[in-house]
């Protein structure tokens, strides 16, 4: 049988549907797969995982930057599943295209980065949310803020809940700081990764 063409319309997920996941060949021929979807544009979102002290990460991005980073509590799968009905269907796991995010993520959970210098796609963030956590790098590394403050920063004042709102569906968190907002009293708050994962994440920083 011939190989249909891949194009910038073909669904890369229909190309691997059937194979056996058991198969030994299936992670080389997914890579090259990749690789070619990628070559001819047919790749919208790009993700990989990566270990690391608050879990395993997925990270996706598309050719803008950095869309998603999302923790295991969230479900890598439900994830993938929200991106493709309102992003793209065609997403695929290329790590090679994600070395760069890797790298640096790794450089921060190592002590070595305090700050990304990588691109993000922000669509996923709307209106008074985009606001709160465009104002978040301005936190310090290793300093922290409360949910006061970064209300009054982002210019509504009143709007402590939603700020609290806006951290806590943050759709990058970690290169986006929200586990530095915390509570008046200086208790860590809630976070989309869970309170251990935003504790780890402050000492972390309080420590390098």
């Amino acid at each position: 049988m011939t190989a249909s063409p891949i194009d910038a319309s073909t669904d890369p997920g229909d190309l691997l549907t059937g194979l056996d996941p058991t198969d030994e060949r299936l992670a080389a021929l997914h890579a090259r797969f990749a690789e070619t979807a990628l070559g001819v544009g047919a790749v919208d979102v790009a993700y990989r995982t990566l270990d690391s002290p608050v879990g395993l990460l997925l990270v996706c991005a598309t050719d803008v930057g950095v869309l998603r980073v999302a923790f295991e509590i969230e479900g890598h799968d439900t994830v993938l599943d929200r991106l493709a009905s309102t992003v793209s269907p065609r997403i695929v796991e290329t790590p090679s295209r994600l070395d760069a995010v890797a790298r640096e993520l790794d450089e921060y959970f190592r002590g070595e980065r305090r700050a990304f210098d990588l691109p993000l796609d922000r669509r996923l963030s709307k209106g008074f949310q985009r606001t709160v956590l465009e104002h978040l790098p301005d936190i310090g590394y290793g300093a922290t803020a409360s949910y006061a403050a970064v209300a009054l920063a982002s210019g509504s004042p009143r709007a402590v809940r939603a700020v609290g709102t806006a951290c806590a569906t943050n759709p990058l968190p970690v290169v986006v700081p929200c586990h530095r907002v915390v509570r008046s009293d200086g208790t860590a708050g809630n976070y989309r990764g869970g309170m251990a994962a935003k504790q780890i994440l402050i000492d972390l920083e309080a420590g390098a």
